[in-house]
């Protein structure tokens, strides 16, 4: 039995059987939903050895060749599964760890990811460092065998469920930005770290602040080496786009397919403009579903990816006509949603002028 067959049978059962109740539960705008029942199912994917798949089989994953990872991400939108509560311990941290940890932190902190049981969040963004993320102000100090942690985080996605937070912060002075950082890890659940939700459009709160007021972590919980914790922050980075991004598409395909059904019963699918946008947005998924069988990491995925998103969303609205300008009974269906939240697609894990940049610069050669 491949790898795909196996995934689909597997989740076939759970979902129809004990966990029938989780299935299509959270994901973008809606991470509020059912977190205690998508975090009870992030540990039995761990438990049946579903969880990191990548990762090298001393560490608990399968050494899962490329194709196998797409495959089980595919059948796993497939499926409608939950949202995900550990992708960011799996996706960004996890790799990062294995790439720059030493055997104490792998042994220390893999085991936890993988089974689902610590979960983790993202302290990169501060209101002064977003895109220029060199300019972080959040600073660190040893004081005996401890760093002690202070400044602001902002944007921080699952915070206030997170056990552990990878920390970008200056600990060095150094004429250039870009060096004197470190990548701390440092635990959630201590005096000194205040996390207060931040309310987006969609009227849910996934995103944070984080305040670190003389949190401390040990010393021994630095990822790489001190001062150098912009090349291990870079590293994750590359992380953050890898073979989950087939299974996001098919998320994709199931929104533009909710658009093309609303646009077919409201009668806007009748307006020619409309009908040919609805086709424009199922070629471009096309194109990016096969740019990323080509290679998931291309620097122009995740520019392509939100742009078309954001257009989707925009799409969304506009097939619902006035309609889509109310929320019956005050609560907003799923296109409105898919408009309100898809905007700030274009902002976070790199906004769009960033990535820009980044395809001008190191890919095409262009001058600054």
């Amino acid at each position: 039995m491949s790898l795909r067959e196996e995934a689909r049978a597997w989740l076939e059962q759970q979902l129809s059987t004990t966990f029938a109740h989780v299935r299509g539960l959270g994901g973008p705008g809606r991470e509020h939903e059912g977190h205690e029942e998508r975090h009870a199912w992030e540990r039995h994917l761990g438990k049946a050895g579903w969880t990191c798949l990548s990762w090298p089989k001393e560490y608990g994953g399968r050494a899962a060749p490329l194709a196998d990872q797409i495959a089980f991400y595919e059948e796993y939108a497939r499926a409608g599964a939950p949202a995900r509560v550990g992708h960011i311990g799996e996706g960004l941290v996890g790799p990062t760890i294995l790439e720059f940890g030493t055997e104490e932190q792998k042994t220390r902190f893999l085991p936890g990811i993988q089974s689902g049981e610590e979960l983790w969040c993202q302290g990169y963004s501060e209101p002064e460092a977003g895109s220029d993320l060199a300019n972080v102000q959040t600073k660190a100090e040893m004081s005996g065998d401890e760093w002690v942690v202070t400044g602001q985080k902002v944007w921080t996605s699952l915070a206030h469920v997170a056990d552990w937070c990878f920390v970008l912060c200056r600990t060095e002075r150094a004429e250039k930005k870009h060096y004197g950082l470190s990548y701390l890890l440092v635990p959630m659940d201590q005096p000194g770290v205040e996390v207060r939700p931040i309310v987006q459009l969609t009227g849910t709160s996934e995103f944070n602040e984080v305040f670190f007021d003389g949190a401390r972590t040990h010393r021994d919980h630095v990822l790489g080496a001190p001062g150098d914790g912009w090349r291990v922050a870079m590293a994750t980075l590359g992380y953050e786009r890898g073979a989950s991004t087939l299974g996001q598409q098919i998320g994709f395909r199931r929104e533009l397919d909710r658009v093309i059904e609303a646009a077919k019963r409201g009668g806007t699918a009748a307006d020619p403009v409309i009908r040919d946008r609805l086709v424009q947005s199922w070629l471009e998924l096309e194109v990016m579903r096969l740019n990323a069988l080509r290679d998931p990491q291309l620097p122009i995925t995740k520019l392509y990816w939100s742009e078309w998103h954001r257009r989707l969303g925009e799409l969304a609205q506009e097939v619902q006509g006035r309609a889509g300008l109310v929320a019956e009974g005050g609560e907003l269906n799923d296109l409105q949603r898919l408009y309100l939240f898809s905007r700030a697609d274009t902002i976070y894990a790199g906004s769009s002028e960033i990535q820009r940049n980044l395809i001008a610069e190191r890919t095409l050669g262009l001058p600054r």
